[in-house]
C-alpha cells in the first residue's frame, strides 16, 4: 500500500547542515586495513586501480593512437569510490570511497581529460576535519558524528545522468547531486519537489526513448520504495512511495513499455541490527529461502504490484527488458550469493583477492498471464551490461557488457563484449590479463540498433596507464578505433555514460 510523499518524508528524515571545506590531514599505516592494503601493493600490481587520491586532478591531453572517429564528439563521464584514506584510516568497502566525476572531453581529434571531487556534505565535513567523522557504506568511524539525514552520508560515487539540461551525480541513498558538466563543480543537492527533498533515489535510472526518466529509492530502515516518473524537462511528474516486505538490497532495475520491474536478492535488511551499531553493508542478511523476488509493478498502476519468485541469487545489474505479448524478457548479471558484495569487496580494499564465483548474464521471462518466472544463464562470466539507448524499454539484440575471460588472480574484467540474448551468439575483444576494464558505454551512430560506437576506459597495469578506448560496436573483435593513453592511474570507477556535443 502506499502513503502520502509528505507523510513518508516526515517519518524518515531529519535535518542537514553545509559544512566548510578544509585541507586534508597526513596518513599514516596505523589503521589495520589501511596497512594490508599498503602491504600487499608491491607483489599485486592490481592494486593500484584501489589506491584512490586525496586531490582533483588538473586537465591531461591523452595520446591518441589510431583515428578518432569524424562523427563522435562530446564528453565520456565516469564516476566512483576515489578516496579511500583520510587521516590514517582506509575505508572498508569499496563503495565507501567519495565520488570523483572525471571528464574525458572528445573534440578536433583529440581526447582531454580532467577529475573532479564531488564535494558533499559528508566530504566537506570529513575534509574539514582531516579524519572520517561520517559513516559510509561499510565502515563506521570511531566518535562519528551522527546522522541526521541519508544526504549526511551521501558520497555521490555511484553514476551520473544527463537529464533535464542538468548533470547529476547518483548515490543510492539520498539525493542526487548537481554537478556542472563544464567545470565538474558541485551545484548543491537535486531536490524534485519539496515532499521528496532529501529522499533516495537510485543510481541507475532508465530512460526511455521519449526522454521520459524512471527511477526508484529505497528507504531500508522503513523498508519503503519510492518510484519517481520525471518528464523530459526535468520536471516531477509522479512519485509515490510503497511498503516492501522484508526490503533487500536493491540496486537498479528495467522498464519496458507498460510495466517497472525490480529483482530483490534474497540479502534482506534487519533494522535491528542496524540499531545495535552494524555497518549498513553488515545490517543485511542472506535469508536464500525467500529466493529471488521479482517486482512488476504496472506503470498506470504503480500500487498494484505483481510477485514472481526464481532461484535464490544476487543481482547488482540489469541491461533492459521488452514485452512479448504476456511475457516480460529481461536480462540481468547474477551471482550465486552475496559474497562478492558482502567479502569480496572488503577483501580488495586490504589488497587482497579471493576467488570465487563471478556474476553470470542471465536471460529471464516472466509470464505476467500464467504467474511464473524462469531464468537461463548465458555462458560467460560478465558485468556492467548496457544496450543501444534507443531501445530502452524495447526489443533488443545488442547487449554490452565487461567480460572475464582469464583476468588471473586479480579481481575485475579483461574483455568486452557484444551478446545477442536472443540466440546467445557473441563477439568480443581482450584487452588481456594486465588491463582492467572498465564499463563501456554504447553511442549510436547509424539508424539501426547496435550501428554506434562502444566507448570505455581501462586500466593498463604494465604502463601504468589510463586507456579511454573507441571501438566499432559492431566489430569488437577488430580491437579499437582509436585508443587514448593517459600517463596517471586513476581510481577504478563504476558507471558512465556518453553525452554528444
Amino acid at each position: 500500500m502506499t502513503m502520502p510523499r509528505r507523510d513518508f518524508v516526515k517519518t524518515v528524515l531529519g535535518g542537514s547542515a553545509a559544512l566548510a571545506f578544509g585541507a586534508h590531514a597526513a596518513e599514516t599505516t596505523s589503521d589495520p586495513v589501511f596497512a594490508a592494503f599498503l602491504a600487499e601493493r608491491a607483489r599485486s600490481p592490481w592494486t593500484m586501480g584501489f589506491a584512490g587520491l586525496q586531490a582533483d586532478v588538473e586537465p591531461m591531453v591523452l595520446q591518441v593512437e589510431g583515428k578518432l572517429p569524424a562523427g563522435l564528439n562530446g564528453a565520456f563521464f565516469r564516476n566512483g569510490p576515489a578516496r579511500h584514506q583520510l587521516g590514517g584510516m582506509r575505508y572498508h568497502h569499496w563503495f565507501d570511497g567519495d565520488g570523483l566525476v572525471q571528464k574525458y572531453q572528445i573534440a578536433g581529434g583529440r581526447i582531454t581529460h580532467r577529475g573532479r571531487f564531488v564535494r558533499t556534505d559528508k566530504f566537506v565535513a570529513d575534509s574539514a576535519a582531516g579524519r572520517f567523522v561520517r559513516a559510509a557504506f561499510d565502515t563506521n568511524p570511531p566518535g562519528a558524528q551522527p546522522v541526521g539525514s541519508p544526504d549526511a552520508i551521501n558520497v555521490a560515487n555511484t553514476s551520473v545522468v544527463d537529464h533535464g539540461g542538468e548533470l547529476l551525480a547518483l548515490w543510492e541513498g539520498g539525493s542526487a547531486t548537481r554537478v556542472d558538466a563544464d567545470t565538474l563543480e558541485t551545484k548543491g543537492f537535486k531536490a524534485w519537489s519539496d515532499d521528496y527533498a532529501g529522499m533516495p533515489f537510485s543510481a541507475h535510472p532508465k530512460i526511455e526513448p521519449d526522454g521520459t526518466m524512471w527511477n526508484f529509492g529505497v528507504f531500508s530502515m522503513r523498508s519503503m520504495l519510492s518510484i519517481y516518473r520525471i518528464k523530459p524537462d526535468g520536471e516531477l511528474a509522479q512519485a509515490v512511495t510503497m511498503a516492501v516486505p522484508k526490503i533487500a538490497m536493491v540496486h537498479d532495475f528495467v522498464v519496458t513499455e507498460r510495466h517497472l520491474v525490480l529483482l530483490l536478492p534474497p540479502l534482506v535488511f534487519d533494522a535491528e541490527r542496524a540499531k545495535a551499531g552494524q555497518t549498513f553493508l553488515h545490517s543485511h542478511v542472506w535469508q536464500p529461502e525467500l529466493g529471488l523476488r521479482v517486482l512488476v509493478l504496472a506503470k498506470d498502476a504503480l500500487d498494484k504490484p505483481q510477485w514472481f519468485t526464481l532461484p535464490a541469487g544476487f543481482v547488482f545489474h540489469l541491461g533492459n527488458a521488452w514485452e512479448d505479448g504476456s511475457t516480460i524478457r529481461l536480462d540481468c548479471m547474477r551471482a550465486p550469493d552475496a559474497w562478492q558484495a558482502m567479502s569480496g569487496l572488503e577483501q580488495v580494499m586490504q589488497g587482497r583477492f579471493v576467488d570465487h564465483e563471478f556474476a553470470r548474464p542471465m536471460v529471464v521471462e516472466i509470464d505476467l498471464a500464467a504467474g511464473r518466472a524462469r531464468q537461463n544463464a548465458l555462458p560467460h562470466f560478465a558485468e556492467f551490461p548496457r544496450v543501444d539507448p534507443r531501445v530502452v524499454g524495447r526489443r533488443y539484440r545488442a547487449l554490452f557488457a565487461a567480460e572475464r575471460v582469464d583476468a588471473g588472480e586479480r579481481p575485475g574484467y579483461d574483455a568486452v563484449m557484444r551478446v545477442d540474448p536472443e540466440t546467445g551468439r557473441h563477439q568480443r575483444y581482450r584487452y588481456g590479463a594486465d588491463v582492467m576494464v572498465e564499463e563501456h558505454v554504447f553511442v549510436p551512430r547509424g539508424p539501426r540498433e547496435g550501428d554506434g560506437w562502444l566507448v570505455g576506459s581501462a586500466l593498463d597495469l604494465k604502463r601504468r596507464q589510463m586507456l579511454l578506448s573507441v571501438f566499432d560496436a559492431e566489430h569488437l573483435a577488430d580491437g579499437p578505433l582509436a585508443q587514448g593513453r593517459m600517463d596517471r592511474v586513476m581510481p577504478l570507477g563504476l558507471h558512465a555514460i556518453f553525452v554528444p556535443a
